[in-house]
């Protein structure tokens, strides 16, 4: 096999090289493949080329139907071979990932149509593999038991028959396992509080068998935002424990629907504490021959443990729309913190005499030790002028704090940005009043190349937008009226998209009991497999699919997706998060809340045409927009596509 798609001549530098045969494949070579070629596909590819050459950071903002995805592809893949390291796209989520690599996706395309074997594989997320010790328990104490036992009796014999492996591979996908709802699924997939370091089925686990798959890709790694910010907050512990990175070294980084990085990130870039695990982890030091002070000192944080989340689950009250509950950092809960940090201190200063006595299991001693510098590291957070964003959650009756720094610039500006590669944010929603300044300032971006070309769609002819004459917005039963009205006369298939899994729930529960809806697929998100509904939604042109995480990145072309309806308009929500957010603005509804809303309603309105022969309709619930000095109403129709109008929906 060659090892570039066009003839290389080493004498002269690669970039011109790679853009001139770019330019082959979008003028000559796909067009005789029967691929329509945009005007602003050819302009991207040239400022992508500029990137690369120079190195640098750019916002790639192309509307839908400008053929982004080849563009980056064709550049990502000839730069990895050129630089013999691998180039990472990371896309919003799985559901993005899946859009990308399915037998149809575009890598399929390339490798199809061009002289250029793309080796692209797949770094899912942990927690989209089947976690062993999990599934046992849950085998053991589900009366679903049979769900589960089935599961396991599906797994490569070198899992359930241990021995010397002689061949073995990735497994436990939660794709393979469409039919489990998200919440069967969460009681046997990979969560952050598994202890993988000590698990003596590590080398048996799906995936850190997929890890030593991907790790060997010579062209591309596809992976989720999560897992990247995953891979950086965690590159220089794991290399301190020696253990490899998540990811490999790369020359190039792809963000897909750029604009939804910083969420990533500071997901990442949170610590999750939980008493149960530190009881559980602490408790070790218990098994060897420790010193009585050691011992005393053990049960005693065990105690402040347990007190201080007595104090957090009173000091926690709920957020409607939000899983996540606020706390209130009293004195109560400030002096628990402040005495579970003291009794952590004068635990590691005598683990330091432990050590020197080689009484203690050295691995063993190591986890401890990483875990309670760990807990210090989010606990210290507390003791800044300016205290960390927190929540708790509530998972089967246990609480979890979870602490995230106020800004992630500085960790994002140091681990990712001066890493002196090309790194592309694509999407067709990156700008705010055609300004990157919003998404560069949140990611901590000063210096950036950047472009911005529109949709090639006719879509004053092919789009209609509504939105209710009312003079104020409509309570659910209005809603769901003119929802079920809009399903009835809709030629096509629909897509529903709500703000919060609750709204989803509620409408869940009445489109069951309305004699008008029966009769009629639904399929609603969390019931089955994301990848697997959007499939099945997209054979049944007649179907309904509602979902709360596909505003971006959904592409079903065609009759199968003829209709749009916003249920509410997609303001952030009113968790810990972003009430810190607000409280760090000046202005909190102009640079908050007005600049998400407008890019995700922008987003979730893309969905709609996805071809040049695409038709359809899009239904705004949420707002007033008809009222004519409404400053709202002139924020969204600001919003739609050139020659399209906000029209008067009637019931």
């Amino acid at each position: 096999m060659e090892r570039y798609p066009f003839q290389y001549d080493p004498s002269q530098p690669f970039i011109p090289q790679l853009g001139e045969w770019v330019a082959d494949v979008f003028y000559d070579i796909l067009p005789e493949a029967g691929f329509e070629i945009r005007d602003e596909q050819i302009f991207m590819a040239y400022q992508l080329e500029r990137a690369f050459a120079e190195k640098k950071t750019i916002f790639a903002e192309a509307g839908v139907g400008t053929g982004k995805t080849l563009v980056y592809l064709l550049y990502a893949a000839a730069y990895a071979r050129y630089m013999r390291r691998p180039a990472i796209i990371a896309c919003a989520d799985e559901s993005l990932i899946e859009q990308l690599v399915k037998p149809e996706g575009d890598v399929a395309k390339l490798i199809r149509h061009l002289n250029f074997a793309i080796d692209a594989r797949l770094g899912k997320s942990p927690d989209q593999y089947v976690c062993l010790v999990k599934l046992d328990e849950a085998r053991a104490k589900e009366m679903e038991g049979m769900h589960y036992e089935e599961i396991y009796k599906g797994f490569p014999r070198f899992v359930t028959h241990p021995g010397t492996m002689q061949a073995f591979h990735a497994y436990g996908d939660r794709k393979d396992y469409p039919h489990l709802n998200d919440e069967q699924w969460e009681k046997i997939s990979w969560d952050p509080f598994q202890d993988c370091f000590v698990c003596d089925r590590r080398h048996r686990c799906g995936q850190t068998l997929s890890r030593d798959h991907y790790r060997a890709s010579s062209d591309l790694i596809i992976c989720s935002h999560d897992y990247y910010m995953e891979h950086v907050w965690t590159y220089e512990g794991r290399k301190q424990e020696g253990q490899l990175p998540l990811l490999p070294e790369h020359c190039a980084v792809v963000f897909d629907e750029g604009h939804l990085l910083e969420t990533a990130a500071q997901k990442a870039l949170s610590y999750n504490l939980k008493h149960t695990v530190f009881e559980e982890i602490i408790t070790r030091l218990l098994k060897g021959e420790i010193r009585e002070s050691l011992a005393v000192l053990i049960d005693e944080a065990i105690q402040q443990s347990e007190l201080l989340f007595i104090s957090l689950e009173q000091s926690s009250r709920a957020v409607a729309g939000s899983d996540r509950m606020q706390v209130d950092l009293n004195n109560r809960v400030l002096s628990g913190i402040s005495a579970f940090r003291g009794l952590l201190d004068r635990i590691e200063e005598e683990l330091v005499f432990e050590s020197e006595l080689y009484t203690l299991d050295d691995y063993q001693l190591r986890i401890v030790e990483e875990h309670l510098e760990m807990m210090q590291k989010a606990l210290s957070l507390f003791q800044r002028p300016e205290p960390p964003i927190c929540w708790t959650t509530l998972q089967r009756g246990e609480l979890t704090l979870s602490i995230m720094p106020k800004t992630v610039k500085e960790v994002l500006r140091d681990r990712v940005f001066k890493l002196n590669i090309p790194i592309v944010f694509s999407s067709a929603t990156l700008s705010v009043d055609g300004s990157f300044h919003y998404a560069a300032d949140s990611l901590g971006i000063s210096d950036y190349l950047s472009f911005s070309v529109s949709s090639p769609y006719n879509y004053e002819e092919k789009m209609k937008v509504f939105a209710p004459a009312w003079e104020q917005e409509g309570d659910f039963a209005q809603k769901m009226s003119l929802t079920a009205n809009a399903l009835k006369t809709a030629q096509g298939g629909a897509l529903i998209l709500f703000r919060t899994m609750e709204e989803l729930r509620q409408f869940k529960q009445e489109a069951g009991r309305r004699p008008e809806l029966a009769g009629r697929t639904f399929y609603y998100e969390g019931d089955q497999e994301i990848s697997h509904q959007i499939a099945r939604f997209q054979a049944d042109e007649s179907s309904i699919l509602c979902a709360v995480s596909l505003w971006e990145g959904l592409d079903v072309p065609g009759p199968s997706l003829s209709c749009v309806i916003i249920w509410s308009l997609p303001f952030p929500p009113q968790d810990p998060v972003f009430m810190a957010k607000r409280q760090s603005a000046r202005d909190p509804y102009a640079e908050v809340d007005l600049p998400y809303m407008k890019l995700r309603l922008r987003q979730g309105l893309g969905r709609l045409i996805r071809t040049s022969s695409d038709e359809g309709s899009a239904i705004i619930l949420g707002g007033v927009l008809h009222v004519q000095d409404s400053e709202l109403a002139g924020h969204v129709r600001s919003l739609l596509p050139e020659g399209v109008i906000l029209r008067e929906l009637h019931g």
